[in-house]
């Protein structure tokens, strides 16, 4: 039960720090939102049942499980409510500019000429 309770708390840090990753990369709110909510979701419910298991069948594990079902259905709800809100207020999508077909890197990612 340890090896898999591990296992599945190593996959819950890596989709936690995808989860980072696309915070930090992904250039507007819709796309951030988008990768946050699907793998941060994942990443905090592999964690909690891998405690879960750890911890074996007791009180304590049948409230994380209970905490894992209600993030199950929390996190995508609050994440499309905060998208379609901010939809609603206006913000539009990002788009790439300036996009050229067999164009510079920096053309590509719009950041040509800036200084």
């Amino acid at each position: 039960m340890t090896v898999l309770a591990i296992i599945l708390m190593l996959g819950g840090v890596f989709f936690l720090t995808v989860s980072c990753i696309g915070l930090i990369r992904l250039p507007d709110f819709y796309s951030r939102t988008h990768a946050v909510g699907k793998s941060e979701t994942l990443g905090a419910m592999l964690l909690l049942t891998g405690l879960a298991v750890y911890n074996g069948w007791s009180v304590s594990s049948l409230k994380i499980l209970i905490i894992v079902l209600f993030m199950l259905i929390a996190n995508p709800s609050a994440t499309h409510a905060i998208s379609r809100a901010a939809l609603r207020a206006g913000l539009e999508p990002w788009t790439q500019k300036g996009k050229q077909k067999g164009g510079s890197k920096e053309v590509m990612t719009g950041r040509g000429n800036e200084s």
